[in-house]
């Protein structure tokens, strides 16, 4: 190899680098998506306990009929506390959709007494202690967020905390839609 190809070697390693970098940095990217296998299939099998009920579990199969908003949370994490106010302004302001909480490797005392103190938004909510339900999920972070349909199909994942804005311009667009 010639003395001007070797000095290709280096040139080329660097361009490829630098493309990366600005996909990587580009500002139209949208960082909350992640792509998820399981938008457009139907949620996975669980029956789990219920965090209010010691004797309940709640069961994939009651989330049909209508639209469920599935949201992966813990109290250990602060984007949840972020987002907590907005679900709660949400859930109230949104009646026809049923928020479903999943309560991800959490202490269980605390979710409770966060929920009492702040507010709750779910109409029933799932204990994930182990984080077996968040793996069939592929949770990467809590919060996220899933839109289910009426027939059990998951459509939409958000990965990151909800706040007005990406509720108006994420969640009300694709809600609309499904309806």
């Amino acid at each position: 190899m010639n003395a001007r190809a070797k000095l290709l070697i280096p040139v080329a390693v660097f361009s490829v680098m630098l493309g990366l970098l600005f996909f990587g940095l580009n500002p139209e990217r949208d960082l909350n998506y992640v792509p998820s296998a399981l938008v457009n299939r139907p949620l996975p099998v669980f029956a789990l306990p219920d965090l209010f009920d010691e004797n309940g579990t709640i069961s994939s199969s009651e989330l049909t009929g209508g639209i469920f908003l599935v949201n992966v949370w813990g109290t250990w994490c602060p984007p949840c506390h972020q987002e907590h106010p907005y679900l709660v302004e949400i859930s109230e302001n949104e009646p026809q959709y049923t928020w479903i909480g999943v309560n991800y490797k959490d202490d269980l005392e605390d979710a409770r007494d966060f929920l009492d103190e702040r507010g709750n938004p779910f109409a029933k909510t799932v204990v994930d202690t182990d984080g077996s339900l968040g793996i069939d999920f592929g949770v990467t972070a809590a919060p996220e967020t899933f839109v289910v349909d009426s027939t059990g199909t998951i459509r939409y994942r958000h990965v990151g905390p909800i706040n007005h804005e990406i509720w108006a311009e994420i969640f009300e667009p694709i809600l609309a839609q499904i309806r």
